[in-house]
């Protein structure tokens, strides 16, 4: 580990219009984390979370910071943003307002609060941009460490590109391997799980990755020492250091205000990361934050009055201030310019944003008023329709919230009346044009969504042999990693032994370790490998051994990958396939399907389940012509069943959000997914004997769940629904419930209740007794639907019990 020492001589030739230039960001920075605290104070923004303190080293990041590079950090990085020219003035506080146009926030088109940056990946029509022309900025998160598995991928694509063959057309995403990934954290935030995850990952994969750490001493009101043993991060992982017997991080320090050094240490961190592919910490330390956390509270309560007289004097702007001075770079004069010129130029683009934030609704706000001062001529209610008017007239700077409001209550006045069919009209528009501000982008809006692919049948010759289901996966996979150079897989036990299952046997050995990886037991920066990763180009698929261990992963999936294309309004995309296996095995820990929670923590990302592995392998082939993150959760127990084994492998394509139909019946129809439907199937057959006639629905995938109403299409026929799962009682089948009967308006069809036929709410004890009472089995089936007709026939089909 090494102490970066100050330059003494700088060359007035060589530094002064660069640093005077630094200077100028740093101005306009602090100008802008000053005013834009005020603007949250007034009221005009409703939060802010500011730079200040961290301008400094943020401009030697820069500065090291080149074309195809990433970033991925948090939301103190204003100033870096502004410094690779990717946020002005008027962007930064269209953010601060909240400003719903891209045009004006292309942070996230006010999805996001203030301080969480971005660069467009793709442009309007969802195609790849090109990304070495570009310095690109990974879209920010709020939660703490979130964005360091992000992180490993990104830099773990470098080395792909630099080192798997196939890939030498794929320009637009690297110049061979030569990009560093640049992260950025709070000192407090290294206390989380993600970040050691992370630390760790980055150390045994050797990827170029730069981890810069701003340390002020505090998180919020809580110091270091409640944070960090030793207080010091970079002294506590000093084992990380690599020497001449085994790799590891090359540890860098340097002090927060001291410009020169700060520029040679991040000229040095990214010569090892980008030539070597080595990754470094740099621990910036000695930073200030003048202003506290944020604006929900002053730092004043909880910093003492040495520490805040410190605080003023180490300042990073005004350390370099002193230094400019000092080095003869510029005088008191040419400083008090810079300042001053920055000051207007912050006032001027807030004013600016602030105009152009609320002059639409301002005139939105005219339109409706005009609107209803003409209906209001006609009305028994003109009175309180004039109220209404000259309410909303006279706000002076309108929010939409406000419009829609008054345009709503009025429509009660006049529901018997001529006017209403056209003040009717006006809100369903306004709805309609400004509803997608705030909730389109979910899903990708391109043409290589996930809805626009097209069923591909799995084809079988006359001789076609029954094999283990996991052939079908294994030889599908190979057909996978042959057709597309880009495609890779890694998870734990995925490499050597070809994963737990034999699903990938073979294939490190055809295709190199690169390519199809083992991986240590670290199921969030797995995910974050298969993000970033996705996000540069490549067709990762990540491996979580069993469906219980996604748990370790659900908040980087909820939180970046199931929200990224929302934050970014379709300007970023992290096509990333997790593979996953559950559903019918014994024991606590891999018999849970936990789907309710699942589906409801992650929209934002397909997820799929498939009742056996033709279906899984086609899922497979679909999402490689897409453009969307999805979730598949192969059947744990169905690697040894016989499947035969298709023809056209790599190209057959189970479509995603249609449901299959896998028995017609007439009396009651059943819905489930997943290994239960062997269990259904079995019941079935028995059921007929009694002369009861079940209709099968296989849902196939649960996000999205039946694009084309097949399942009240059947309701329709049978009359009678029944929802079958092995979630906990009000999980995925309340969920698939929801769906037909108030999506798909089932309930008008229906002669009997709906009903719901689940685990229990505890999991499965070990041995197949716990199992057997635990989980729906073929005898629960069978009397749940018998009586249900013993309900509706009750001479034909006599009380069981």
């Amino acid at each position: 580990m090494s102490e970066a020492t100050s330059k003494t001589e700088i060359t007035f030739e060589d530094f002064k219009q660069e640093v005077l230039n630094d200077y100028k960001i740093a101005t306009i920075s602090r100008e802008c984390s000053l005013l834009g605290r005020k603007e949250v104070l007034t009221g005009k923004a409703k939060f802010g979370i500011f730079g200040d303190g961290k301008e400094v080293p943020q401009l030697a990041m820069a500065k090291a910071f080149q074309n195809g590079d990433f970033r991925s950090g948090y939301y103190r990085d204003q100033t870096f943003m502004m410094a690779i020219g990717e946020l002005s003035i008027q962007q930064f506080f269209a953010g601060l307002y909240g400003h719903s146009d891209l045009a004006h926030d292309p942070m996230s088109a006010g999805r996001q609060m203030g301080g969480h940056f971005t660069t467009h990946s793709i442009d309007e029509n969802g195609n790849w941009k090109n990304l070495t022309q570009q310095k690109n900025s990974s879209a920010d998160i709020s939660p703490t460490a979130g964005q360091m598995p992000r992180l490993l991928g990104l830099a773990q694509a470098s080395k792909i590109y630099r080192n798997v063959r196939g890939l030498e057309d794929f320009t637009n995403f690297s110049n061979q391997g030569n990009e560093v990934a640049w992260g950025t954290i709070g000192n407090a935030s290294t206390s989380e799980g993600l970040f050691f995850e992370t630390l760790n990952a980055a150390g045994v994969l050797q990827v170029p990755m730069v981890i810069s750490v701003w340390d002020d001493e505090y998180g919020i009101s809580v110091h270091a020492r409640h944070q960090t043993t030793k207080e010091s991060i970079s002294e506590i992982m000093k084992g990380f250091q690599r020497d001449e017997n085994a790799n590891g991080y090359e540890i860098l320090t340097v002090k927060g205000w001291d410009y020169p050094s700060l520029v040679s240490t991040y000229e040095k961190a990214a010569e090892i990361a980008r030539e070597e592919h080595v990754p470094v910490l740099i621990h910036v330390y000695q930073l200030t934050q003048p202003q506290g956390h944020s604006t929900s509270g002053s730092h004043e309560r909880y910093k003492n009055a040495e520490r805040l007289a410190w605080e003023t004097e180490f300042d990073c702007v005004a350390q370099m201030r002193t230094w400019l001075l000092q080095n003869d770079l510029a005088t008191a004069e040419e400083l008090e310019e810079i300042e001053t010129s920055s000051k207007k130029d912050v006032l001027e683009g807030k004013k600016a944003a602030w105009a152009a934030f609320v002059s639409p609704m301002k005139e939105e706000q005219q339109e409706l008023v005009s609107l209803l001062n003409s209906i209001a001529g006609s009305s028994a209610n003109k009175v309180f329709i004039e109220k209404e008017a000259s309410d909303l007239a006279s706000i002076k700077e309108p929010i939409r919230k406000e419009i829609l409001t008054v345009a709503r209550k009025v429509l009660r006045l006049i529901v018997n009346e001529n006017g209403r069919q056209e003040l009717a009209n006006w809100i369903t528009n306004y709805i309609n044009q400004i509803q997608p501000k705030f909730s389109s982008h979910l899903f990708s809006q391109s043409d290589k969504n996930v809805l626009n692919a097209t069923e591909v049948p799995a084809n079988y010759d006359d001789t076609a042999e029954e094999v283990d289901a996991r052939l079908v996966l294994r030889d599908n996979f190979d057909a996978i990693f042959n057709k597309y150079p880009e495609a890779l897989v890694f998870g734990e036990d995925a490499g050597n032994i070809g994963d737990v299952n034999q699903g990938l046997e073979g294939m490190q050995e055809k295709y190199g370790e690169l390519r199809v990886a083992d991986v240590g037991i670290r199921e969030a920066t797995i995910l974050g490998q298969g993000i970033g990763m996705a996000m540069r180009g490549l067709r990762p698929i990540a491996e979580i051994q069993y469906l219980d261990y996604l748990l370790y992963a659900i908040q980087i999936m909820s939180d970046d990958l199931a929200t990224l294309q929302y934050r970014t309004q379709g300007r970023q995309k992290a096509p990333l396939i997790i593979r996953t296996r559950g559903h019918r095995l014994e024991g606590i820990w891999h018999s849970g399907s936990p789907m309710g929670m699942i589906i409801n923590a992650i929209r934002g990302i397909h997820v799929l389940v498939p009742r056996n592995m033709t279906k899984a392998a086609g899922f497979y082939n679909t999402l490689l012509e897409t453009d969307e993150p999805a979730l598949v959760i192969e059947c744990l127990n169905g690697y040894r069943l016989k499947e035969k084994m298709p023809t056209n492998l790599g190209e057959f394509k189970t479509p995603i959000g249609v449901v299959e139909t896998i028995k017609t019946g007439t009396d009651l129809t059943i819905v489930s997914y997943g290994s239960t439907l062997r269990i259904i199937e079995q019941a079935a057959k028995e059921l007929l004997e009694v002369g009861i006639d079940v209709e099968i629905i296989d849902a196939q995938s649960l996000l999205p769940f039946d694009i084309n109403k097949d399942c009240v299409k059947s309701v329709m026929k049978t009359n009678r629904l029944l929802v079958i799962d092995e979630d906990v009682p009000g999980g995925a089948s309340a969920y698939i419930l929801q769906q037909i009967i108030d999506e798909q308006n089932a309930y008008q069809y229906l002669d009997s209740q709906p009903q719901t036929l689940t685990s229990k709410a505890h999991r499965p004890a070990y041995g197949t007794d716990g199992d057997y009472f635990s989980k729906p089995s073929a005898e629960d089936v069978f009397e749940k639907v018998y009586a249900i007709m013993h309900e509706a026939k009750p001479n034909q089909f006599p009380n069981l019990y």
